[in-house]
């Protein structure tokens, strides 16, 4: 990923829209699927700025992981004084989680097979795994390669990489409501290739649109209970470790 890119994830990750929306969403998620009540064993998997770390705190112990040691160093240094988070050097297949998280993680990877691999591994016998992506490879931009991106994912593409592995609990897009505008989006970055950051989606809108699109996108969290969307900008997929 540019560093200039991450930097803006570690600046904009509390009060931005899509990052509000969707640990909403993905608490919505674990709190009607997952948690039972018993504190989990949680790893988060890429956890890039640590934007999901303190509200998954909500369930239990979360193991830290990012493989780029300056930013596994500044999460160390971010979580540093709160006890029941910890941040791993490593991933080791004896210590076993409740659950896996892979947030937006799994794209920026080349052997995306290898990973869901591993993260079988480090899952226990009636472990979750919990996945967002981004969608649909037709509209892979200018801004995916700059983010580090090598593919968007659609359901096929999804199922086919975690089959071996995991049954399916929950496999919906989301950001359904905001697709259209953030496919206009998207086609004026492909037509014009677009690389500045100045229209970085990013950086957090002024407080009026961001308020609007995090009421618009957190939205979902309640819809998601009960349906699957046809499409969106991203995928949510929920799934329970094969047992054999």
């Amino acid at each position: 990923m540019d560093p200039k890119i991450y930097k803006l994830h570690r600046e904009n990750e509390q009060e931005h829209w899509w990052y509000k929306g969707r640990r909403e969403i993905l608490s919505s998620i674990i709190n009607n699927l997952v948690y039972k009540g018993k504190k989990l064993k949680i790893l988060d998997f890429g956890a890039g700025s640590g934007t999901n770390v303190l509200m998954l705190t909500n369930y239990g112990e979360v193991y830290v992981y990012e493989k780029e040691k300056n930013t596994s160093n500044y999460l160390k240094k971010k979580f540093e004084n709160i006890p029941n988070i910890f941040v791993l050097d490593s991933l080791n297949e004896n210590i076993l989680f409740d659950l896996v998280i892979a947030s937006d993680v799994i794209e920026h990877i080349e052997n995306d097979n290898e990973i869901i691999e591993l993260l079988s591994k480090v899952l226990k016998t009636d472990g979750n795994i919990l996945i967002t992506v981004p969608a649909f490879n037709s509209l892979y931009t200018e801004r995916d390669k700059i983010l580090g991106h090598y593919r968007r994912y659609n359901y096929d593409s999804l199922k086919e990489i975690t089959k071996k592995h995991f049954k399916i609990i929950k496999l919906s897009y989301y950001n359904f409501f905001l697709f259209f505008l953030s496919l206009l989006l998207l086609i004026l970055i492909k037509v014009f290739k677009v690389k500045s950051l100045i229209f970085s989606p990013e950086k957090t809108p002024n407080t009026f649109l961001n308020n609007i699109f995090y009421k618009i996108f957190s939205f979902e969290k309640f819809m998601l209970k009960y349906l699957n969307f046809p499409f969106g900008v991203s995928i949510i997929y929920l799934a329970k470790k094969n047992s054999n």
